[in-house]
C-alpha cells in the first residue's frame, strides 16, 4: 500500500528561499568560528557545492569568511585573512585555512541561533502567509 506521505528531499535548487536560508544560517555563525559548507548544508537541507554556489553569488552581505571547506581551508584566504585576524582564527602552518577543530563552530548552537530567523522563513514562505482570517 503506498504511503501518503512524500519523501523528505533535500532543496537541490537554488531558488529564493534556499539563498535565504543558507545567508541566514551563516549570518548566525559568531564571530571566531568556521563551518564548513558541508555543516551549513546539513542545517539548511542542501549540498555544499550548493551552499558554495550561493556563497559565490550572494555571500558578499554576509561573513563569508567563517565558511570554509571541510578541512578548514578557505578558497578566498587572501581576502579573508584580514577578517580572520581581526576576530582570532589563526591560519594553520600550510597556509591554506584554519584548524577546524580549534575554530569551528559548535554546531548545535548554531543550529538553535539559527532556528528563528529559520522559522520565521518559513512562516513568510507558507500559503498560508499572505491570507486573512475572514469573519
Amino acid at each position: 500500500m503506498p504511503s501518503d506521505r512524500r519523501p523528505t528531499t533535500p532543496r537541490t535548487r537554488m531558488d529564493d528561499l534556499t539563498v535565504e536560508r543558507v545567508l541566514r544560517v551563516v549570518e548566525a555563525i559568531p564571530p571566531g568560528r568556521v563551518v564548513a559548507y558541508g555543516e551549513v548544508g546539513a542545517i539548511v537541507g542542501v549540498g555544499p557545492r550548493l551552499v558554495g554556489r550561493i556563497m559565490g553569488t550572494w555571500g558578499s552581505s554576509v561573513a563569508w569568511w567563517r565558511v570554509t571547506n571541510a578541512s578548514g581551508d578557505h578558497p578566498l584566504l587572501a581576502r579573508a585573512r584580514p577578517h580572520w585576524e581581526a576576530e582570532g582564527i589563526e591560519i594553520k602552518p600550510n597556509g591554506l585555512g584554519c584548524r577546524m577543530s580549534r575554530f569551528g563552530a559548535d554546531l548545535d548552537q548554531l543550529r538553535a541561533d539559527a532556528a528563528p530567523a529559520l522559522a520565521e522563513l518559513e512562516e513568510e514562505s507558507s500559503p498560508e502567509a499572505g491570507r486573512t482570517e475572514e469573519g
